[in-house]
């Protein structure tokens, strides 16, 4: 493998929490320290991509990149095939990491952690895990459970991801974190398939790889980082990065 290159998808379009990414976070914007988060992990270089062009300038005022995309692509992998494609033409990237723009307290050691297992030339796509342990979020549907057997130390075969409490019986049930790293032609390959039918059913984009046959495999991570989605998500996250500050 090439360096990996790292890329942040970001628009303004959030309902809950409007103008998410320039949400400030003791003193700097949610997209920012996201960047930040990136950059630390030392894999490769990190971009974020978006439609806006206030997202664009506050990152480059921080000394990131930021490469403009369309306004109108269905999804945050969409966004990233049209960057990947501005950014690194010749192909010289040939592992694609998309970290969400909504995780500004991630621990930059698990996204370095999501390139491991693209040693094995099987796996297509990895994303990560968690173990859950708040009995309300098994039954929670906005909690996403990813359903796997394990392959390896610290590693899953994902087979299905759902907002169903599953797999049924004993045994730990795994909260899955939104972090993806691609081969470049598996990116290429699933931004050109169509919508899945379970996909569509579910409202979970990864379905759509698992149904063209597509591997994903999932490292299994003890930090479960902050997803920033509602007003009082962002105190927390506020409150989180104020603390590390002072310490």
């Amino acid at each position: 493998m090439s360096d990996p290159l790292v890329l942040i998808p970001a628009r303004l379009a959030a309902t809950r929490l409007p103008n998410k990414p320039l949400a400030e976070i003791a003193g700097e914007a949610m997209i920012v320290h996201v960047w930040r988060r990136a950059m630390e992990a030392g894999i490769g270089p990190v971009v974020v991509a978006t439609d806006t062009a206030e997202i664009a300038q506050v990152v480059e005022a921080a000394g990131g990149i930021a490469v403009m995309t369309r306004a109108d692509h269905p999804s945050g992998s969409d966004r990233l095939a049209e960057a990947l494609e501005t950014i690194d033409p010749e192909g010289r990237h040939d592992v694609v990491v998309n970290v969400q723009g909504d995780l500004p307290t991630i621990d930059p050691a698990i996204i370095g952690a999501s390139i491991g297992p693209l040693s094995d030339r099987t796996v297509d796509i990895v994303t990560l895990c968690a173990p859950i342990t708040d009995a309300h979020e098994a039954d929670n549907p906005n909690v996403v459970k990813l359903v796997g057997h394990q392959v390896g130390p610290g590693r899953l075969r994902a087979l299905y991801f759902t907002r169903a409490r599953a797999p049924w019986g004993e045994g730990p049930l795994w909260h899955h974190i939104g972090l993806y790293a691609y081969r470049r032609t598996a990116l290429t390959r699933f931004v050109a398939l169509p919508p899945g039918e379970l996909e569509t059913r579910e409202k979970l984009e990864q379905l759509r790889a698992l149904e063209a046959g597509m591997r994903i495999n999932a490292v299994i991570v003890d930090d479960l980082p902050l997803g920033v989605d509602t007003p009082a998500d962002l105190e927390r996250a506020r409150a989180l990065l104020q603390t590390r500050r002072l310490n």
